[in-house]
This record gives structure tokens, C-alpha cells and sequence, in this order.
């Protein structure tokens, strides 16, 4: 039972319009409360009446709900603009583009802008996820990314192609070379548009490079459908691994494992 108090009429049907109106298992921002007409005072009356409870400075959720990491992504990015999001091979899990492939259990892979920080209250919560955040601007912050719905309400995180890239900018120290080349495998029904779009406007030649090796060597449809003399693939060698085998196509040198595993006939 939800202690009213000496809460106004107005008071309780503002609440009521905002518990309404917001979805559920989201967070709710002080901020952006605040810029829809809730003042601070009004808040913490909320919170004292048992409507709101709060989860660390500047962050609250109804009382009773079930909030998870999504929730949490959902309030950065719909309340106060952020662009952070799943991205990574946790993005090819959520689209169930890697559900043959082992996932390290309780880990999620966020990405940013470069200038974008994980609020305190975000990283004070546990949300059952152990979280590592990577602020970049390998891309610009809007290009390859989706939509993805939960039973509330939908986020934005990383499409395949956008996902895939961030694989290979995590490799070789924080991500495998072997399971991005298991993950590109999987990706044979790319829109070569798109991968064109996301290529032109990536930054990183160790990104572009890494992505059209593992591309062609898959024997993808889509691959030959690139414009390779609109991407710029940069100067120079990039040596990924010691001791592997360089790609002179590239000019990038692999692990040994990698560039002896062949694609099996089907």
C-alpha cells in the first residue's frame, strides 16, 4: 500500500499521469523529471509518499519495479540524449545473430561517444551485468544503429554491421580475433549499402581492414557488391599479433589460426 499522505489532488494526479505515461522497468531522472514540470520538492514528496524510490543521486524508479541494465540505457538515452548503448557481440546476441557462439555469462559491452561518461548511479547499480564501457568515435554516434524492443519499450543499440565493427575494434586485447572471424561467418545476409555507409564513415583503418579481410575470406554475396575505392584503408602495415601471418592485400598480420581456418564446404 502506497502511503498518499498529505499529497495534493494535483500532486497525485501529476504521478499518476507519469507512471502512465512512462513505461515500465525504466529509470526515471531527476533531470529530466525536473524539465517535465516535476520539481525537486515534488520529487522528494514522491519519494516520501513511497511513489518514486531512489537509486542513486540524480535516479529513481517506481517503487517496486524490476529495472534492469536496458531500463537504465532507455533513461540515457531517452531523457537526457546520450548515445550509449549495447553494442559489440551483445548486440549480435539481442538480434540472435550469435546464439551459437558461448557468451561470457553477465558481461555487456556498452559503447559511447568519446566525450559520453556512464552517470554514477549507473555504475553504483549492478544490474546483474558486469559492464565494460568503451567511449569512442571510431563512428559517428548515430550510423548502424537499431531498434530494440523489450515488453515496455525499445532501445537503440548496435545493427550487425555497426556491432561486427566494434568486435574488430575491441580485437586483439579485449575481444578474440578467432570469434570475430566465427561471428563474421554468421553474417551472410548483410545490406551492402549499409556496409558501404558504416566503412566510408569509420575511422579506424585497423576496423576497415580486419572487416574486409574477414569478409572476403567468409565468401560473402554481399562483398563483392563493395566499393573498396571509396573506403579509405590508410597507409603502412598494421601488425595485429606476433608471429602470425601478413595479409598483403591489407597489410595486416593475423594469428596463424585465423588465416589457416578455412571456410568448410557445404
Amino acid at each position: 500500500m502506497l502511503y498518499i499522505g498529505t499529497m495534493s489532488t494535483q500532486e497525485l494526479s501529476k504521478i499518476n499521469r507519469l507512471l502512465s505515461t512512462q513505461p515500465q522497468g525504466v529509470v526515471l531522472l531527476s533531470s529530466w523529471l525536473t524539465e517535465n514540470g516535476y520539481s525537486p520538492e515534488l520529487q522528494k514528496r514522491y519519494r516520501k509518499s513511497k511513489w518514486l524510490t531512489s537509486i542513486g543521486t540524480g535516479a529513481m524508479i517506481r517503487t517496486g519495479d524490476q529495472v534492469d541494465y536496458l531500463g537504465a540505457i532507455y533513461a540515457l538515452q531517452k531523457q537526457v540524449g546520450l548515445s550509449i548503448h549495447p553494442g559489440a557481440k551483445n548486440a549480435l546476441l539481442l538480434q540472435g545473430k550469435a546464439h551459437y557462439l558461448e557468451m561470457g555469462k553477465g558481461k555487456m559491452n556498452l559503447f559511447g561517444g568519446k566525450d559520453e561518461t556512464l552517470p554514477a548511479w549507473f555504475k553504483s547499480n549492478h544490474w546483474d551485468v558486469t559492464l565494460d564501457y568503451h567511449a569512442t568515435s571510431f563512428q559517428p554516434a548515430a550510423s548502424g544503429l537499431t531498434k530494440y524492443e523489450t515488453n515496455n519499450f525499445s532501445i537503440d543499440i548496435s545493427g550487425p554491421v555497426r556491432a561486427m565493427m566494434e568486435c574488430l575494434y575491441l580485437s586483439p586485447t579485449k575481444f578474440d580475433l578467432i570469434e570475430s572471424y566465427q561471428l563474421m561467418e554468421g553474417l551472410n545476409a548483410l545490406r551492402p549499402d549499409q556496409v558501404q555507409e558504416l566503412l566510408e564513415s569509420c575511422n579506424s583503418v585497423k576496423v576497415k581492414r580486419l572487416f574486409l579481410y574477414m569478409a572476403e575470406k567468409a565468401g560473402h554475396l554481399w562483398f563483392s557488391k563493395i566499393n573498396l575505392n571509396n573506403i579509405d584503408l590508410g597507409s603502412g602495415k598494421r601488425s595485429l599479433v606476433k608471429n602470425g601471418i601478413y595479409i598483403s592485400k591489407y597489410q595486416i598480420t593475423v594469428p596463424k589460426e585465423l588465416e589457416i581456418n578455412e571456410k568448410p564446404e557445404l
